[in-house]
């Protein structure tokens, strides 16, 4: 009797942790389909009013002027730009960095530098926008005398320095999952450390790998502060890091911050700018992990 009273009581546990659990990931997806449902349906207001062909297709973005024009392609290009440079930065040193801390440091080392990681990870992305301002322009100028104060280069130097941990985090991870016996096994054959590194580890662990770097850009895509204190505020359809642009993000802060008629024109724009953005980094995800499921190697 008292078994049985022992054990439905613990199905009753069960069954209730279950259901708190059930609740918690209902969250977070009753969570995303009430961003996707408020993104949605301010964008087909906006394009009730501007064509979707002209907004994807056009080469001005002047929405807070007299005589707007809703061209996205320099938001595009100015976030893609950051991004780009951004990653030229961060996944040299991010893969670096992981491949020294997984195949070359010490435990006592990595017990130094792995914190020290995880503390550059945690800083809020404004003090990296005013670093980007303060120190990294002024060094450029140096370099580069005609450079604006605010430009998409040290946006982008200071966005690399930002998603470094996550890449090196993650690859991390990944190389460290590689078994010891295939390492083992190429020692036995008379590599190097460096060969066993670069020719075993990394493409044992290409999938993750990539994947961090997709996941790393996706951050960058979606970046916010820093770009809007570094990059400027100019939506511009140029390939030269040492202008001024305007991202998605930046433009959806600035109208954010302003004096815009709820419900107006203008105010719609930042839901279309925040679909095309939501669209992209999911793009973005799908492919990361498009990547880890068909390349992934089981140990």
């Amino acid at each position: 009797m008292t078994d049985n009273k022992e054990k439905k009581r613990r199905r009753m546990k069960e069954k209730s942790i279950s259901t708190i659990l059930l609740v918690l990931a209902s969250l977070s997806i009753f969570t995303t389909i009430g961003i996707v449902a408020t993104l949605s349906k301010e964008t087909i207001a906006f394009f009730g009013e501007v064509s979707i062909i002209d907004f994807l297709t056009g080469t001005e973005w002047t929405a807070l002027f007299a005589n707007p024009k809703f061209g996205v392609l320099p938001l595009v290009a100015g976030t893609l730009m950051i991004a780009i440079y951004g990653s030229v930065v961060a996944i040299p040193i991010g893969l670096g960095s992981a491949i020294y801390l997984s195949e070359y440091a010490s435990d006592r080392t990595r017990k130094v530098i792995k914190p020290l990681l995880e503390i550059l990870a945690g800083i809020p992305s404004i003090v990296y926008g005013y670093f980007a301002l303060t120190f990294i322009t002024p060094i450029l100028k140096i370099f580069f005398p005609t450079i604006n104060i605010f430009n998409a280069l040290s946006g982008s130097i200071a966005v690399g320095i930002m998603i470094i941990p996550m890449i090196s985090s993650l690859s991390e991870d990944a190389m460290k999952a590689v078994p010891d016996e295939i390492r083992h096994a190429a020692y036995a054959l008379g590599s190097t450390k460096f060969e066993v590194s670069t020719k075993v580890v990394i493409p044992a662990a290409l999938s993750s790998i990539i994947s961090s770097f997709v996941l790393a850009i996706s951050r960058a895509i979606g970046e916010t502060m820093i770009v809007t204190l570094a990059a400027g505020s100019t939506p511009k359809l140029t390939l030269n890091p040492l202008e001024s642009v305007q991202t998605m993000t930046a433009f959806i802060v600035q109208v954010a911050k302003g004096d815009v008629t709820h419900g107006g024109l203008i105010y719609k724009t930042i839901f279309a700018v925040g679909m095309l953005l939501f669209l992209m980094t999911l793009f973005m995800n799908i492919i990361a992990r498009m990547i880890i499921k068909k390349y992934r190697e089981e140990y």
